[in-house]
């Protein structure tokens, strides 16, 4: 028997001496080492709304959706040196002027994403076809974990590529009602004033959180956001379209003294361009 078989036998035979020892005192033998367990996976976070000033808003969903809408990230209000998003899933866009189209056809370009609004808005804008979805009141759609629905607006729509040219008709202006899996369901209302209707978004939606115009002038002022808050009850509101020129004088502070007016309980959120609030 060379070297290295005389060790080999050593070695088992110790290994049989303690695992007889071991049985002997009823002490079991070591335990083999488990498996090691894959991680948990990471709880999703909430619902981030980031203001970009006037109507312009990114949302990035629990599940990772990455929308804008009405990109005109660089109005007067705009975070100033802010990064432009570099990564959008959809970018939404409620009527054809300027300051609510704003860079989404850049955007588009740059990220990939996909244009939804008016079908005449969409027809004039000249995207790529696989990114251009046009459509109208009453469409649904869904990016990842956010199923949304187009729904009226009290406005007027018009778009022109070029600033020296007559502007064209782009089609009936909307709203955009997002209904989040695993977060709250937000109503973008674009440019408007009170209607009826929003009402029947209350009772089809159920949304918590209204994006709403204040400036007055060219949408509701104050008094009658606080009237949309009240048919559609939801429980915050955000103001946009405010203070971005001199004709939009409404204010948040304003609408919250019409809010109590009418014994409405809604929370009015005013966050800071370019703040993130969690919803």
């Amino acid at each position: 028997m060379d070297m290295r078989t005389k060790l080999m036998a050593v070695v088992a035979g110790a290994a049989m001496a303690f695992g007889g020892t071991a049985a002997a005192q009823g002490t079991p033998a070591p335990a083999k080492v488990a498996a090691t367990k894959a991680p948990a996976a990471t709880p999703r976070g909430k619902t981030e709304v980031t203001w970009w000033g006037h109507a312009a808003f990114v949302i990035r969903s629990p599940g990772g959706a990455v929308i804008a809408i009405d990109p005109w990230l660089s109005n007067p209000k705009a975070p100033k040196g802010a990064a432009q998003p570099e990564a959008l899933d959809a970018i939404l866009l409620t009527h054809g002027h300027f300051d609510h189209v704003g860079e989404a056809k850049a955007l588009a370009e740059k990220t990939g994403a996909k244009v939804y609004g008016s079908f005449e808005l969409i027809n004039l804008l000249g995207l790529p076809e696989a990114q251009a979805v046009g459509a109208n009141a009453g469409g649904t759609f869904q990016v990842k974990d956010v199923t949304f629905h187009l729904v009226e607006a009290v406005h007027s729509s018009s778009y022109a590529a070029d600033p020296k040219s007559p502007a064209q008709y782009a089609g009936a202006p909307l709203g955009y009602v997002l209904e989040i899996d695993k977060g709250p369901t937000l109503y973008h209302a674009g440019d408007t004033g009170p209607f009826e209707g929003m009402s029947l978004i209350a009772t089809q939606f159920k949304p918590i959180v209204a994006l709403l115009p204040i400036g007055g002038h060219f949408t509701m002022g104050p008094a009658e956001a606080a009237q949309a808050v009240r048919l559609l009850k939801v429980k915050s509101v955000i103001p946009m379209h405010y203070g971005t020129f001199p004709l939009l004088q409404g204010t948040p502070d304003a609408l919250t003294g019409e809010l109590k007016k009418l014994r409405n309980t809604a929370k009015v959120v005013v966050p800071e361009p370019g703040a993130t609030t969690a919803l």
